[in-house]
Order: C-alpha cells, then sequence, then structure tokens
C-alpha cells in the first residue's frame, strides 16, 4: 500500500498537517506503530496560550498507548466537585465526575502549553518521525499512489516537496486544508463573544482548586482551577462594553476583585477574547487526505471535550492507516473513521451547548426559576445520579462502523470500549490490561481457548481472562478486581474480539458462534516494526521525559 516514491521528493507514510495537542498526538501514535511520518507546523514553538484546560479519563487511556499517561498527569491537576453557583455564591448544583473504567482519574485539569511539552518530547523517541517547525503547507494534490504536500520553508523563504501515502489535517478550525479540498464546515458561531484572563497563582484562597460555574445571569463567570500553579477566569463581552477595553489591566482586575481576588493572590499573564463555535465538516475524508480535531469539528467549551475529540479522533484514525499501510486490512475500513466519530462528536457537541445554556442564562426570571428548581429536584432519589452520568461525555459506543455485522444477537459487546482493569500478567505483575495486550487485535476469553475460524488465519493471538485469585499463567491474564469479567457477562458474552483501540469488533456467548475476521483482513505482510511497548515507554524513555516549566508571561 505504499506510493510510488518520485525521485528527489522524500516520501512518508503519513504526513500530518499541525502540531497541537490532536497533530502531535498522531505523531505519536504512527511513530510508536514504526511508521515514517513528517509533521508541518508554521509556528516555531508550542502554543503559549492555555486554551484547553481538562481532560478525561478515554484520552490518558489513549496517552497511555504511547507510554506517556504517567509522565502527563505528573503536569495535572485531579478534578474534584464541580459546582453551579447563583449570583450570590449559593450551590444550584453540585456534582463530580465518576469514574468509567479506564483506569485513569475521570476528570483532570491540564496546563495545555506544558502538555504539549511532553508529548512532542516524546516524539524524540521515534527516528522516523521527522518534524518540521516554521513549514506551512500551501497546497495538497493527490494522485493514486499518495499525495504530494508543497511547503514553505518560512525561515529561508524557499519551497519544499514531500510525498506521503496520507495525510492527516489537523490544522485548526480555520484549516486551510479543508478549504483547498471545498469542503463545508456547517453549523454557527455564537454572537456573544468571551473574555479569558489566565493567571499564575501566587498566595491560594479558599476553593481556588475547585471549579464552579457562576450562573449569574448579569455576569456569568467560570472560575476553573488549572495546574503548574496557574487559575482562569472567563466572562461574557456585553453588549455595550468594548472588547480592547475589557482586555486591559485595570478592567481585568475590576473582574477579578468581583471575585474577591486581589494582586496578593495572582499575577496576570495574558487576557484574550474569542468566540464560541458549534460546527462539523461536511466531510471527514477525501481520498488521502482525512480532517481531525478543530479541523473536522468545533464545539463549545462547556464541558471541556474540545482538544479530547480530537485525540480521540487521532486515535480512532491512526491504528486503521497503519493496518493498511501493512496491508493487515484494506483501504475501505477507512470510510469507518467518520462513521464511527462524528455521532459520538455530535452528542458530546450536544451536551456541551446545554450545560452552556444553564450557564449563560441572561434572562433574570428564567435564572431565578432555575435556582429555585434545580436543588428541588435534585433532592429526588436518582436524579443527582442521572444529571451527573449525563452531564459529561457520552459512552464510547460505536454500533457501526468497523464492527462485525449483523451483530450477535446473544452479545451487546460490539461496538463498546472495553473497561480496563488492573490485571496479573503472566509474571504475576500488577499491570493494566492495555499495557499487557499491546496495539494489536487480541481474543480475549474467558474458558478454554477454541479454533475460532478465520482468526488464526489472520495470526490474532488469545488471551485468557482469568478470574481473582487465579495463579497467573502464560496465556492468561488475572482479573484482579472482575471489573472486565463482570462487564463481560453483562453483555452476554464469554469472548471477545478488540481491536488495537480496544473496542469490541465481535463477541460470542456460550452457545453461539463467534463472527470471522473483517473481510480482506490478513496476517500482516510487511516488515513495519512497532516500537516498544506503551508499559516500557512509560517506566522508561517516558518517565525520563523532563518535566515541564513554567516561564515568566505578560499581559497581551
Amino acid at each position: 500500500m505504499r506510493g510510488l516514491d518520485v525521485p528527489d521528493i522524500p516520501h512518508y507514510d503519513v504526513a500530518v498537517i499541525g502540531y497541537g495537542p490532536t497533530g502531535v498526538t498522531a505523531a505519536n501514535l504512527l511513530g510508536q506503530l514504526g511508521l515514517t511520518v513528517v509533521v508541518i507546523e508554521r509556528n516555531p514553538d508550542i502554543y503559549g496560550r492555555a486554551r484547553a484546560i481538562s481532560t478525561d479519563e478515554e484520552v490518558l487511556r489513549i496517552w497511555q498507548q504511547i507510554g506517556l499517561a504517567d509522565r502527563l498527569q505528573e503536569d495535572m491537576l485531579a478534578g474534584g466537585e464541580v459546582a453551579f453557583v447563583d449570583a450570590d455564591g449559593d450551590p444550584i448544583i453540585e456534582t463530580e465526575a465518576v469514574p468509567r473504567g479506564s483506569g485513569h482519574p475521570p476528570q483532570q485539569f491540564i496546563y495545555q502549553p506544558a502538555l504539549e511539552k511532553v508529548l512532542r518530547e516524546g516524539i524524540d523517541r521515534f527516528p522516523d518521525v521527522e518534524v518540521l517547525l516554521e513549514h506551512e503547507c500551501l497546497r495538497v494534490l493527490q494522485d493514486g499512489a499518495g499525495a504530494e504536500l508543497m511547503l514553505a520553508d518560512l525561515r529561508t523563504d524557499s519551497f519544499v516537496r514531500v510525498r506521503a501515502s496520507y495525510v492527516i489535517a489537523a490544522d485548526g478550525g480555520s484549516s486551510p486544508t479543508r478549504a483547498q479540498l471545498g469542503i463545508g464546515y456547517e453549523g454557527r458561531t455564537y454572537a456573544e463573544r468571551w473574555v479569558v484572563i489566565d493567571t499564575k497563582v501566587l498566595e491560594d484562597w479558599p476553593g481556588h482548586d475547585r471549579l464552579r460555574f457562576h450562573c449569574n445571569p448579569a455576569r456569568p463567570t467560570v472560575d476553573c482551577p488549572t495546574p503548574l500553579g496557574h487559575h482562569r477566569w472567563e466572562f461574557p463581552v456585553r453588549d455595550d462594553e468594548d472588547e480592547d477595553e475589557l482586555v486591559s489591566e485595570a478592567a481585568i482586575w475590576r473582574v477579578l476583585n468581583g471575585q474577591g481576588i486581589t494582586d496578593t493572590q495572582v499575577k496576570i499573564l495574558r487576557a484574550v477574547v474569542y468566540s464560541h463555535h458549534v460546527r462539523f465538516a461536511d466531510r471527514w475524508r477525501v481520498g488521502r487526505i482525512f480532517l481531525a480535531g478543530d479541523a473536522a469539528h468545533a464545539m463549545p467549551p462547556w464541558i471541556g471535550q474540545g482538544m479530547s475529540a480530537g485525540v480521540r479522533d487521532a486515535a480512532n484514525l491512526c491504528w486503521k492507516l497503519a493496518a493498511v499501510l501493512d496491508g493487515t486490512l484494506p483501504e475501505a475500513i477507512l470510510d469507518s473513521y467518520q462513521q464511527e466519530r462524528l455521532p459520538h462528536v455530535r452528542e458530546v457537541t450536544d451536551r456541551a451547548v446545554k450545560v452552556g445554556k444553564i450557564i449563560t442564562q441572561h434572562n433574570r426570571t428564567l435564572a431565578a426559576l432555575r435556582d429555585r428548581l434545580f436543588p428541588i429536584v435534585l433532592r429526588i432519589p436518582r436524579v443527582a445520579d442521572w444529571l451527573r452520568d449525563n452531564r459529561w461525555i457520552p459512552d464510547a459506543f460505536s454500533p457501526q462502523g468497523l464492527v462485525a455485522t449483523p451483530r450477535a444477537v446473544e452479545s451487546a459487546a460490539p461496538g463498546w470500549l472495553i473497561p480496563q482493569p488492573w490485571v496479573l500478567d503472566e509474571k504475576g505483575a500488577r499491570v493494566r490490561l492495555d499495557d499487557v495486550l499491546g496495539r494489536r487485535w487480541t481474543i480475549l476469553h474467558l474458558g478454554a481457548a477454541q479454533a475460532w475460524p478465520g482468526w488464526h488465519t489472520a495470526e490474532v493471538p488469545s488471551v485468557r481472562l482469568a478470574s481473582s485469585g487465579t495463579t497467573p499463567t502464560a496465556g492468561a491474564v488475572v482479573d484482579i478486581d472482575a471489573t472486565l469479567t463482570d462487564w463481560m457477562r453483562t453483555k452476554n458474552a464469554t469472548v471477545i474480539v478488540l481491536r488495537p483501540d480496544r473496542v469490541v469488533y465481535a463477541a460470542a456467548g456460550p452457545d453461539s458462534a463467534l463472527a470471522p475476521p473483517p473481510p480482506g483482513m490478513a496476517a500482516r505482510r510487511t516488515s513495519v516494526p512497532e516500537r516498544s511497548g506503551a508499559a516500557d515507554l512509560d517506566s522508561g524513555s517516558g518517565r525520563a521525559l523532563s518535566a515541564a516549566h513554567d516561564e515568566t508571561e505578560t499581559l497581551e
């Protein structure tokens, strides 16, 4: 599947346009899979503004795949109780993110420049990943063998050409690549603009480590802790206010003083104004070019999922590209990328919009009704649990796409992301399940191994999930707390086939047959080596990555 080389033009398996969180995650995933990658980024360094402020356990699980989850969490702040408060500061809603079984804290606050620094350092482990900073992609042309990219070297004012079998455009909401392809970006931009104030914490104050949404109709405000000694506030620009004046130091201090914050407690780093968007690209694939992250979709920030959605895009797409390039799967499976990701992104966006409506209600009558009703309704048994489970991200589930069809009637497991328990490996070491399985197709079963027609031909290994208390043996892992065992039983499955992203492709119960492999699936035919496992990276070079440090910044 590798494209034809053109003399004097370097050829790569994948070109990644954009080096933000989505692009750098993609580069790490592809580099670990042993592919040749070129990353194109017009800026000379990491973007200094901390745009994203939180992430979740499923995204940390993705970063676990590349051996960086533990290192990244050293620079994170675990999320706790979240409070929606009225104009007087009294709670309307108090809730907390609950674990979904991915083996990491359910919510983590981040400082984005520090996070990107660690992810970029991770690229240094992969000699086949080349990063071209201060290069801008001017044009992408496709042919039957791949794509040719015309780049401008902004350092030397010269032009460079490269070729790649596939291209991932993670070049932001204003994506020049999307524009070149003529892809629509439908949706809306909210008229109301928001001021974002980033600060350095000098002295703690009561509640400095809690996320609070001040649902004040006169001035809704987001009060958010961020790690490494930072804190953020966000508030909307009123119709009668001047944006330029609002980002002046005097105006910022008026807002912060109104929150009870003084210059002995924080130092202002910057203040900027931005808009909220709800947009979706019409198509995420045109031939060999794929859109990812903000280039494919944009959402309001209310549940902190904009960056995380892009990381999920990269995780869904990269293993599929690798499978096509090494001959394991046919190119047709790449159409499942948008098919699987778009429904989840739409639902996340819908939830973000709903949460935003609660926070930003400007009608004083409706706001008063909200303030009175929510505390009453939340006293009803199970309502608080329902709100907590439905306020944040929906479950990771892809009923259509690269999933066995027709789905087995006996099992409800296909399409679901499995929980990740702590297990004992064959040597008796306590490890996360994904670190044992690696990034490969795997058959996971509760009983004795069987022939499972077709899967042996594709050289898919099988691993037995043994019950707690069982002595570790070769070819088996012990489910210490029965987390995954119980999950499989609720789905009426005694055997499941896992894709490399830990989504169930097929499943069967005790009285049903396991579906065959995807059409065209074959044993790996090329010699592309996967780099060392995720566990080794986190405990070795991953842990050796330098701690992110804060630098003095000035108000823009």
